[in-house]
């Protein structure tokens, strides 16, 4: 497999800058993930890397962007409508970068949650009309340990295909609060669990196989629930 990486500026008007993304895309791509990154980590972090390369080898192609918290290197994330401008400039690059590819979006923890927050904001509009499903990288729900359902509240009105990847240890979305909001949102939502995975997507010495199977196993499922639900 030959893959192709390429460097972009993504404008943000509303932010006042532009930031930085990467398009990774093997030969013979099939699909691409946008793909934020999370609060505490930008888009160069090992596992974002990692799960792009993964997703290329399922010729899944990813492009990788920065948020303007990230890219000026502030701890505190952007406020909300700064994060969803974000989201749209990196649809609309890589719908440029790559035209021949059908769409996806989503993101690790808070781009994934920033992710469905702008097409919630924006679902008639001309950029997400060519979204078709979205996928969450370990869904935010609520504040570590503290389990509450309100932040999947605005997911009801998602009318796209939404895939939920979700721990067992994560302490930032209770399993049991997440079948019950798949279950709300019915044949949209498909959780896959990875047993014994924290929110970080790493497992314990005792789970029987390594943080790299793991990111094998999301790419894989990213892939298949692509080519069936979307």
């Amino acid at each position: 497999m030959s893959l192709a990486e390429q460097a972009l500026t993504l404008p943000v008007p509303e932010a006042g800058c532009a930031v930085a993304g990467v398009l990774l895309r093997p030969d013979e791509a099939t699909w691409l993930l946008v793909l934020a990154h999370g609060a505490g980590a930008g888009m160069c972090h090992p596992f974002m890397e990692d799960l792009a390369r993964e997703l290329a080898a399922c010729r899944v192609a990813s492009l990788r962007y920065q948020f303007p918290f990230m890219e000026q290197r502030r701890k505190r994330p952007d406020p909300p409508a700064m994060l969803t401008a974000t989201v749209r400039a990196a649809i609309n690059g890589g719908r440029e970068a790559a035209p021949d590819l059908p769409l996806l979006a989503g993101g690790k923890s808070l781009g994934g949650r920033m992710t469905a927050l702008w097409l919630d904001d924006a679902p008639a509009s001309q950029e997400a009309a060519g979204v078709r499903g979205l996928v969450f990288v370990g869904f935010p729900l609520h504040q570590p340990g503290r389990p509450a359902a309100q932040r999947g509240a605005h997911l009801s009105r998602v009318a796209v295909p939404m895939l939920f990847l979700q721990g067992t240890r994560d302490r930032l979305a209770d399993l049991p609060l997440m079948r019950q909001l798949c279950a709300t949102l019915g044949p949209l939502a498909t959780l896959h669990v990875v047993e014994t995975a924290d929110h970080s997507f790493h497992v314990p010495k005792r789970a029987g196989k390594s943080d790299a199977a793991v990111l094998r196993e999301l790419a894989g499922t990213v892939r298949a629930w692509a080519d069936s639900a979307c």
